[in-house]
């Protein structure tokens, strides 16, 4: 609590220190030039600190969201026009208001840039993996990306014709493209290293909001590593007692790389993976040995003679199960006494069959791991534990089981961005992997060969079978939380769906262990990222001005202060990253032509410049007091909207 008010703190300090140097821009040149500065004030509202200096007025006020310079002659007094006051900013040449109203924003321009050199020579950030990589590491079921068969293990290459180098280029070339966007890309054989190319274009729907368009954009997920170590402050990364992975073998270092068939690339696709109603069975044809998943239902869902009842009944007793017959799990396939399959089962219903069928990881897919068992199949394995009868695989069947393969990585530093791609698939020996996934429930297993190995048959379980421990309180705190907030939701159908959600959550099978994603160092040159954020604010200022992106998703003085607070949590060179960044967009903000911004006013010099003319202090009024108001109604909306994501941030 102590340490997020020090950030929350230093945030505010930094946002003042932005305004302080863009005011002080403004100061030393109107001195310079020769203009009276009446008063130099930080904040608004009301001063809680005055002293005077140099002939000038110097204040600290109660709001820390901006401050102002006042040069004599900016506020009309009387009868005299501003342009007749010797001394004050309108009565000085067009060139000298140019230089004063500019140099506030040079200084944010140059700082930002400074910022991002100081960065680049303290070597950079540390940020994940995920951030910049181009590799697919999960796509949401139902998803356009999806249907036009984008996968996980995928490479994303380039957007609009541009190349892709991370994850935010893909977001940023989605959403400030007008109509539809291509989308180059390459389906990866990981056994062969085969590469082919493929492109999919994503049409845009100018009636979603910003927030159903970044969810359409997240329905692809960046890769990441699945790492198991200790926590990144160095503290133990320990398993509970009674998790799932307790007894599985796994230390620190090791990298899940592989899951029940699945060459695993995010924690999404393993949470997916563990949670689908499959088995993963090693299957004799012939004289190929090869491994598949089928469904696994219970009895209750299959239709079956009553011969086959009788038959499954006596393999129940043989195994000794005490659960009642239609609780009982099986797959849909009639088999003899020595597990070779005669002929496929039918579905009680339609709701049974697609709920069997439905694979989110393999919809439409052709991969043999999907193909479905013939006649005169045997079935050798069950999750990789041998059977050699059909009521030791009736055994097996009824406690979930889950086969890893992990890589143990030797420990070594933060790799460079620009290889991250490369090391995530050059760490592995996939020919190796192979070999060891084909000779999974054989005679001949391979459980390790160098630095790769297989966990001991992992079970996941619910949360809520998980034995008590701190972890399982807290969550439970989060449920009751969740459920709470449920209850109060007043549209029935909205309801329904959030409470679907919140009961699917409440049985969703867990591992038990928290996983990291590798670190990578980003450190580009002081001069391409100062380029990449320019780009990123210019883009983003031209969708607003087109519509393509709603004012909503604009942060205000809240916002603003939350992502500095968000940098000092990270570390100072995110902090310093994101004060360059804050600085940059204040600078091209204010350079905007409003005519209460500092690029109005060299807007007006300019104008005065070519007709000769000064303009009048009523004309000037007329321009420049309704953009105060809009000026002041959008802090107002920002903030509105910057304390609402707040709010359901914490729901």
């Amino acid at each position: 609590m102590i340490t997020s008010l020090l950030y929350f703190i230093l945030a505010l300090i930094g946002l003042g220190f932005l305004i302080f140097i863009h005011e002080l821009g403004h100061y030393f040149m109107a001195r310079h030039v020769g203009m009276k500065v009446e008063a130099f004030s930080i904040g608004f509202g009301r001063p809680f600190r005055v002293w005077e200096w140099h002939g000038v007025k110097w204040q600290l006020c109660i709001l820390p969201f901006g401050g102002y310079v006042r040069i004599a002659g900016m506020e009309k007094k009387g009868a005299i026009e501003p342009y007749q006051i010797p001394e004050g900013f309108f009565g000085k040449p067009p060139i000298a208001r140019i230089k004063v109203a500019l140099m506030g924003p040079l200084v944010n321009l140059v700082f930002a840039l400074l910022v991002f050199f100081v960065i680049w020579a303290g070597g950079g950030r540390l940020k994940q993996f995920s951030e910049y990589t181009k590799i697919v590491g999960w796509v949401e079921p139902q998803s356009k990306p999806f249907k036009e068969g984008v996968a996980p293990g995928d490479q994303l290459t380039s957007i609009g014709g541009k190349a892709i180098h991370g994850y935010t280029d893909l977001i940023y070339g989605v959403l400030f493209n007008s109509h539809q966007v291509a989308i180059q890309g390459e389906k990866l054989d990981y056994w062969t290293g085969e590469k082919y190319p493929y492109c999919f274009e994503l049409a845009k729907d100018r009636q979603q909001s910003i927030e159903q368009q970044i969810n359409e954009v997240k329905a692809i997920q960046p890769a990441s590593f699945l790492l198991y170590d200790r926590m990144p402050d160095g503290r133990g990364n320990f398993l509970e007692v009674g998790s799932p992975m307790e007894l599985s073998g796994i230390q620190y270092g090791d990298r899940i790389v592989w899951v029940d068939g699945e060459i695993v690339f995010s924690q999404t696709q393993l949470s997916s993976i563990i949670n689908q109603p499959r088995v993963l069975l090693t299957v004799q044809r012939n004289d190929e040995t090869f491994l598949t998943r089928v469904p696994r239902l219970r009895m209750s869902d299959l239709k079956l003679s009553d011969q086959q009842r009788s038959e499954l009944d006596d393999w129940r007793s043989e195994a000794q199960l005490e659960d009642r017959f239609a609780q009982l799990y099986f797959i849909p396939y009639n088999l003899s006494n020595d597990a070779v399959v005669e002929q496929p089962l039918t579905y009680v219903n339609e709701q049974s069959e697609h709920c069997a069928l439905f694979d989110p990881l393999h919809q439409g897919s052709c991969s043999q791991l999907e193909k479905p068992l013939e006649v005169g199949d045997r079935i050798r394995a069950v999750d990789g534990e041998p059977i050699t009868n059909s009521f030791g695989l009736l055994a097996a069947l009824q406690e979930r089981k889950v086969r890893i393969a992990v890589l143990s990585a030797p420990k070594q530093e933060a790799i460079s961005w620009r290889n991250g791609d490369n090391t995530f698939i050059g760490q592995v020996h996939w020919k190796e992997l192979h070999r060891m996934v084909r000779s999974i429930g054989t005679s001949d297993f391979i459980p390790v060969i160098g630095s790769l190995r297989f966990l001991n048959p992992i079970t996941p379980r619910a949360f809520n079978d998980f034995q008590q421990s701190n972890a399982k309180n807290y969550w439970m705190q989060r449920q009751v939380a969740a459920q709470e907030q449920i209850e109060k939701i007043k549209d029935p159908q909205a309801k329904m769906q959030a409470q679907k959600v919140f009961e699917a959550e409440q049985k969703k099978l867990r591992l038990g262990i928290a996983l990291q994603d590798a670190k990578v160092r980003y450190n580009p040159s002081p001069f391409i990222l100062f380029g990449e954020v320019l780009t990123q604010t210019w883009q983003t200022l031209k969708a607003l001005v087109s519509g393509q992106v709603t004012p909503k998703a604009m942060q205000g003085p809240v916002g603003i202060i939350q992502v500095i607070h968000y940098g000092w949590t990270e570390g100072v060179s995110e902090a310093l990253f994101w004060m360059g960044v804050i600085s940059l967009n204040l600078g091209v903000f204010n350079l905007l032509p409003i005519p209460v911004l500092d690029g109005g006013h060299i807007c007006f010099a300019c104008w005065e410049a070519i007709t000769k003319k000064p303009i009048k202090a009523k004309t000037m009024e007329r321009l420049v007091i309704p953009f105060i108001v809009l000026l002041i109604a959008l802090l107002l909306f920002t903030t509105y909207n910057d304390i609402i994501r707040i709010i359901r941030g914490f729901f």
